[in-house]
């Protein structure tokens, strides 16, 4: 298969945060568990990303014991890489090109937290790097700490990435493009 699906960010780090009770969606993990079970089922490949900022004493900083998957998260499989970055986006401060060409992996479906930060940067960056890049709309969450709602955020993020950089799908599409392929 020359899938990935790239899981962003669903980590405890933003639960810990004030700005939790503002999340969009703050059972994330549901329909990220579902396209974990389909990839997984399909034989798909499943990367996991988690940010850090070490020494800097605040959530990110994994000396505070947050940057970890959400509890509610499928425990990633003994093959799976968890990878931690530094930058907004998965590429430039990780291994994940080179895991992605090693394995002739060409599709990247990519789900997450703060929906126009980190996830659209991967999206943009992966793109850029010609992998066909396909976002998860109903996979996604932010916060409003910019003084937009979470959903306008999505929205817009959406309506930048849409026929540019990806292709905009949920969770069922993936599903279904699953059940097509092994058909």
């Amino acid at each position: 298969m020359s899938r990935a699906l790239i899981v962003i960010d669903v980590q405890e780090s933003f639960r810990a945060r004030p700005l939790w009770d503002e999340i969009g969606n703050p059972k994330i993990a549901e329909p990220v568990n579902r396209l974990v079970r389909a990839a997984r089922a399909a034989g798909d490949r499943v990367i996991w990303v988690l940010h850090q900022e070490p020494g800097t004493g605040g959530v990110f900083d994994p000396a505070e014991g947050h940057v970890r998957l959400l509890d509610e998260l499928e425990r990633p499989a003994a093959d799976e890489p968890v990878l931690r970055k530094t930058s907004h986006n998965a590429f430039t401060t990780t291994n994940l090109q080179q895991l992605l060409t090693e394995a002739g992996l060409t599709e990247l479906w990519v789900c997450g937290i703060r929906a126009e930060q980190c996830v659209e940067t991967t999206t943009r960056v992966g793109s850029d790097l010609g992998y066909r890049m396909v976002f998860v709309k109903d996979a996604v969450t932010t916060d409003n700490d910019t003084g937009f709602s979470p959903e306008e955020l999505i929205a817009r993020t959406e309506a930048v990435l849409r026929d540019r950089f990806a292709r905009i799908a949920t969770v069922a599409e993936f599903e279904n493009d699953l059940a097509a392929s092994s058909a």
